[in-house]
């Protein structure tokens, strides 16, 4: 039993005669009673009877359509589904972030991509830059975001084996304790002399926020009284609501930080803003999800 034989005993019934069902189907009357005679030898029953109003099925022939109708909308389910991945708005896939993409920037892409490609399925985790490229490199992810302080530098030394996509500015704002709310806004950056601050553990696999600041510390003349290294931005936050310390952090689309008890000032003068990289192994543009997905974030920086 073919599918063919299955879609022309439907259009038979449903047009009640054979020549109707022929202009239906784009084909000549002889193929299609061929094909039904056909149908009805291999399934050893008959399924149609001929009447003055044309042809009406057999209790057989109802069985069979209510079992095609059935079948065929399975079939044409899985060919709509099969298109879907094919076009890239269906699968599963991977995406490593560092945090401060994750508390605001992700979101927002994945709330806009849902949007064309419902089906897909994006699968989320947040780890520490280098071990977010690492994952990449492994296999383990499909994609990675990032954010360094030189974008050209790093594109560079990637080239050939990382597909590299801007994502935009990421401005650097000033944190402070909660208790600080009546701190100016912008507020001098002169006002980091003399206190205790933080900055996460540089590494040199992803150059980003701890080279940033004290490059614009050396800039501007600003000595800190000390700078306490902790292991990652999320880790330092608790610290500055905390009132131990302050910080200069990246704060994506100036909405990243709202939700922590700290008191966020734009600075003055402004450091240059580091720069959101979302990365994909060379290649990977051949698969479609993957491609659709860096084209919205391109179209988006």
């Amino acid at each position: 039993m073919e599918l063919r034989h299955l879609r022309y005993f439907t259009a038979v019934v449903e047009a009640g005669s054979f020549t109707a069902a022929a202009v239906r189907l784009h084909l000549s009357q002889p193929p299609l009673s061929v094909a039904i005679a056909k149908l009805e030898a291999e399934v050893g029953v008959s399924l149609l009877v001929r009447t003055p109003r044309g042809v009406e099925p057999t209790s057989a022939g109802r069985y069979l359509l209510d079992a095609s109708s059935r079948v065929l909308g399975d079939v044409d389910d899985i060919v709509s589904a099969l298109g879907r991945f094919g076009a890239g708005t269906a699968g599963s896939m991977t995406l490593a972030a560092v945090p401060v993409l994750m508390w605001h920037r992700v979101p927002e892409l994945l709330r806009a991509h849902a949007t064309e490609a419902p089906d897909l399925e994006i699968q989320l985790v947040d780890p520490p830059p280098w071990a977010a490229i690492e994952m990449l490199q492994q296999r383990q992810v499909d994609l990675a975001a990032v954010v360094v302080a030189d974008p050209r530098r790093f594109a560079a030394r990637h080239r050939g084996t990382l597909d590299v996509v801007d994502w935009g500015e990421v401005p650097l704002v000033g944190v402070l304790p909660p208790d600080e709310e009546h701190a100016p806004d912008p507020l001098p950056l002169r006002s980091f002399d003399g206190e205790l601050v933080l900055l996460p553990r540089r590494t040199a696999a992803v150059p980003s926020l701890p080279e940033a600041v004290e490059a614009t510390f050396r800039s501007h003349g600003v000595t800190p009284r000390s700078v306490r290294t902790v292991d990652t931005i999320q880790a330092g936050l608790p610290l500055i609501e905390a009132g131990v310390a302050r910080a200069i952090l990246p704060d994506p689309d100036r909405a990243s930080l709202a939700r922590f008890d700290v008191t966020v000032r734009r600075l003055d003068p402004e450091p240059r803003p580091l720069r959101a990289l979302v990365l994909a192994r060379a290649g990977a543009r051949a698969d479609a999800k993957i491609a659709r997905l860096l084209t919205r974030i391109a179209r988006s920086a």
